[in-house]
């Protein structure tokens, strides 16, 4: 009996490979799941019956899980109509007086019908139950564990086809090998060689293991590592140089791999955060660089256009409560209702609110505070700090303390994967648009008549007030602008996180940081600044697998930069500071 036992799962697994290798499958192809799955039912040798369900194996028709189910709890019955037709059928729902259930026929899962047309509710007693015993339900069991393999969605293909190859069973390996020859898609084929020399692995034969760990060095899929590096440990226990050297040569190439993705990855994270540190510090180089005004309110402008940002997906959606600050009066907002892309456009529309609702903010600050204080520098930043105090105030009494969602559109949620290395869509958004709004900036300060007052209002106030230029005015719009960029950061900041009241915070520092090292009043300084600021802080996160002291090196790295060069990378040069 113990030799039975032992020899039982085996002799499925022959048969099954058997099936699949001798063209069962093919015979499959030519019916459908269900129609293979009756011949199997009606079939009376239990070998024959093994190998018709294991031609199954590897279709991805998810009616085949449903039958077996219903086949290993006993729900299949075999109904001989009155012409002597064998039909076999599933019963379903609940009995009725008589305890007869409905009848689904299993070839095409439709109610079973006498002549008249009219649906059969049949008893079970009265009916020949399709029988099945152990090695028959291993068989199905090892065709459902392998279903997943013939979807039609290639993410339930992958996943199916990385679960088989952990699991390292060579009872799957002739599916496995079988799928590749059919499989149409390159990454589903490059997972499909993966998968087949995982199981290889574990094959008892050295020549077998060394030509999978050559597939695996090609490969160099890092998913792949910690089983190589175990049958590495076992090879040097046992003195098999040849696995040893071959598994060695696959961890090297891993290894190689990550350094490569982990640096392009290091890249491409550092450009994204210099990216919003870029288009924070932009604002901040004009109302301090060019104006010379110390905005601590600077990082509220930012959360100015994150929470319009959260405002425009709410009206477009089903609307929001919020309440007055100070009054405390209770307020909807009613909302669009809208639905699929027209919804997801919101964030294209959030842009410009994000912009407008920052830079009227910053031109109410400019009236009513800054105006005032132009050229003092030590009261101008005590002031902005009490508004910057005063406006999380509000924010705090308008949308709570608790952070709040912001949800990415459809077209910013995904990514491309480029050899291994992951470019998501919304960090890719967001230096793309930064390019641009540097071009944009560049060229209303340059190309512009606003850009030509702006410089000459900055280099010499009373020259270009003596001229006839509106000082007051160009101050306004100079701090609407500066404010302006701050809020298009805000609207960035929210796809990479959440929003709450003192976010702003949370770049006001590295802001001043990247200004100052740029040059104050440089703006191509500023650019240079928050890139490399950008690129070190994420480059020291990884090496040093710390975010804190990451951020601590780079503050002691720029201060003592400074000490040698006060005037930062390129210092702007005028009238006035000459």
């Amino acid at each position: 009996m113990a030799w039975k036992i032992i020899l039982r799962p085996l002799l499925c697994t022959v048969s099954l490979a058997l099936a699949v290798l001798a063209g069962g499958r093919a015979m499959a192809a030519q019916e459908t799941a269900r129609a293979t799955i009756v011949r199997a039912i009606l079939t009376t040798d239990d070998g024959q019956k093994r190998a018709i369900i294991g031609s199954l194996a590897g279709q991805g028709d998810e009616a085949i899980r449903e039958i077996f189910t219903a086949w290993r709890q006993d729900g299949l019955f075999v109904y001989t109509a009155p012409d002597g037709a064998k039909v076999p059928v599933e019963l379903t729902g609940d009995k009725d007086a008589q305890g007869a259930r409905a009848a689904v026929r299993v070839d095409n899962g439709e109610p079973l019908k006498d002549a008249a047309g009219r649906a059969l509710r049949l008893d079970a007693s009265q009916l020949a139950a399709v029988e099945h015993d152990g090695r028959l339900r291993l068989a199905m069991k090892t065709v459902v564990d392998l279903l997943d393999l013939g979807s039609p969605l290639l993410t339930k293909r992958l996943r199916a086809i990385q679960t088989i190859g952990f699991a390292q069973k060579t009872d799957s390996l002739p599916v496995l090998q079988a799928r590749s020859q059919v499989e149409t898609d390159d990454g589903a084929k490059s997972e499909l060689r993966e998968a087949i020399a995982l199981i290889q692995l574990a094959d008892p034969d050295d020549g077998v293991k060394i030509k999978a760990l050559a597939t695996l060095n090609e490969l160099h899929n890092s998913s792949s590592y910690d089983l190589i590096k175990a049958l590495r440990d076992k090879a040097e226990a046992a003195g098999k140089t040849a696995v040893t050297k071959a598994a060695d040569a696959a961890l090297a190439a891993i290894d190689h791999h990550r350094s490569v993705v982990k640096f392009f990855g290091t890249l491409f994270r550092g450009l994204s955060a210099g990216s919003i540190l870029l288009v924070v510090a932009l604002g901040l180089a004009i109302t301090f660089g060019l104006m010379g005004v110390i905005n601590m309110a600077h990082g509220e402008m930012i959360t100015v256009g994150a929470y319009a940002t959260y405002i425009t997906q709410n009206v477009f959606g089903e609307g929001m409560n919020f309440t007055l600050p100070f009054v405390k009066i209770a307020i909807h907002l009613p909302g669009l209702h809208l639905t699929g892309w027209a919804y997801q456009l919101y964030f294209v529309a959030a842009i410009p609110i994000g912009f407008l609702s920052a830079a009227l903010v910053g031109i109410a600050l400019e009236r009513c505070v800054i105006r005032f204080l132009y050229r003092r520098p030590l009261e101008s930043l005590l002031a902005t700090f009490g508004v910057s105090l005063i406006l999380q105030q509000m924010f705090k009494l308008t949308f709570g303390s608790n952070n709040v969602n912001v949800d990415s559109p459809v077209y910013l949620s995904s990514n491309w994967t480029v050899f291994d290395i992951t470019f998501d869509w919304n960090r890719v958004f967001v230096i793309g648009f930064a390019a641009v709004i540097v071009f944009g900036v560049w060229l209303a300060l340059t190309k512009t008549p606003l850009g030509l007052l702006i410089r000459c209002v900055m280099q010499n106030r009373m020259m270009a007030s003596c001229m006839g230029v509106r000082t007051e005015r160009v101050n306004m719009l100079t701090f609407g602008l500066g404010s302006g960029l701050a809020g298009l950061a805000g609207v960035f900041v929210t796809q990479l996180g959440t929003v709450g009241p003192s976010m702003g915070q949370e770049y006001i520092v590295d802001s001043f940081m990247t200004v100052v090292v740029g040059g104050v009043g440089s703006i191509f300084g500023t650019v240079v600044s928050a890139l490399g600021i950008g690129l070190a802080d994420q480059s020291l996160q990884q090496i040093l697998l710390n975010p804190v002291l990451g951020k601590i090196l780079v503050l002691v790295a720029i201060i003592l930069f400074l000490q040698w060069r006060p005037t930062g990378l390129f210092a702007a040069r005028s009238r006035s500071l000459d």
